[in-house]
């Protein structure tokens, strides 16, 4: 996953939210113009490379979270979420890979 062509798609308006991701946004009470922002401003966490429905990566901050693909030349936001407890320890490192470490 190439983040500047991400940055460029957000830029140029050529994305779509999936449904799941518009349902997230709007239960976390998430706007477009954060998950635009997380995306242009924020790094890789996670790629990958090997899901089903396509390559994709985790683009985030200490505030959101946004899972992203390309779906027909286009940017698909699959999810996006605000990262937690249990799940997440802090914004680069799930909880399950800290007791793994251990």
């Amino acid at each position: 996953m190439d983040l500047r062509v991400i940055r460029r798609k957000i830029k140029l308006g050529e994305y779509d939210l999936s449904y799941h991701a518009h349902t997230e946004r709007q239960e976390e009470e998430i706007t477009t113009s954060e998950v635009e922002q997380t995306l242009l401003k924020s790094g890789i966490i996670e790629t990958y490379p090997e899901d089903p429905r396509g390559k994709s990566c985790l683009i985030g901050n200490k505030k959101l979270h946004v899972v992203c693909g390309f779906r027909r030349n286009r940017l698909l936001v699959v999810t996006v979420y605000r990262p937690k407890p249990p799940t997440w320890i802090d914004y680069k490192t799930r909880a399950k890979e800290l007791k793994s470490r251990e």
